[in-house]
């Protein structure tokens, strides 16, 4: 099965893709995460993305879409994948189907979470990091002492796409650039939409429900 998850940042997106994939036994594939891992490694793509990613914009399509390119030509993805974070403009979803069909691929569907940006900015700007990769939330997720790791006790932090001015910059990015592909995938009747705004158990269900797949259990 072939998926693609679109939301605004903070909807879920890469959440959800963890469980999903876990239950269908394919690949999540979050061009964030690849994007992330080349910027603390310091490679070329990393130094050409960084500063694009703090100030909240989006990569050039033409690169974005060579490095999903390649994760797709890559074993695991034999199956099916889990796209987060790509498509994010109408360039790259036509490059994308392009892409699927030299590949004789096509997407089964696309996810549609909907969440208020009002509640996604609070989502965002509370969530606290730590360097160990323990994530937690002011209010939603707080660590016993107020700014410090319950794991390794090193300070949290906060992302720099985490902070609510560069929040409210990536909701208008989003909407301006991303919402039009919901047009996109609905004339090839593709979209199916999803309350985000529900605790992650039951946004998983209801996106497995659609899918017409019974979850194991979460």
């Amino acid at each position: 099965m072939n998926l693609i998850l679109l939301g605004p940042p903070g909807a879920g997106k890469g959440t959800q893709a963890v469980l999903l994939s876990g239950a269908l036994k394919i690949p999540h594939i979050s061009t964030g995460d690849i994007f992330r891992s080349n910027i603390k490694q310091q490679t070329e793509l990393g130094k050409k993305v960084s500063d694009i990613l703090a100030s909240g914009g989006l990569v050039p399509d033409d690169l974005t879409c060579e490095i999903v390119k390649d994760r797709l030509q890559q074993d695991d993805c034999r199956n099916g994948f889990i796209m987060d974070g790509f498509p994010r403009t109408l360039p790259q979803a036509e490059m994308f189907e392009e892409m699927l069909k030299a590949r004789n691929q096509k997407i089964d569907a696309v996810i549609n979470i909907t969440v208020d940006d009002d509640v996604i900015v609070k989502r965002m700007s509370g969530r606290r990091m730590c360097s160990c990769g323990k994530v937690y939330h002011i209010t939603g997720n707080p660590p016993k002492q107020e700014g410090i790791c319950d794991a390794c006790g090193s300070a949290l932090y906060i992302r720099d796409d985490d902070r609510e001015e560069t929040v409210l910059r990536r909701l208008k990015t989003y909407h301006d650039q991303t919402s039009p592909l919901i047009d996109f995938y609905s004339k090839r009747g593709l979209i199916i939409e999803v309350d985000g705004d529900k605790d992650i158990e039951s946004t998983f269900r209801d996106i497995m429900a659609a899918l017409g797949r019974q979850p194991d259990g979460v």
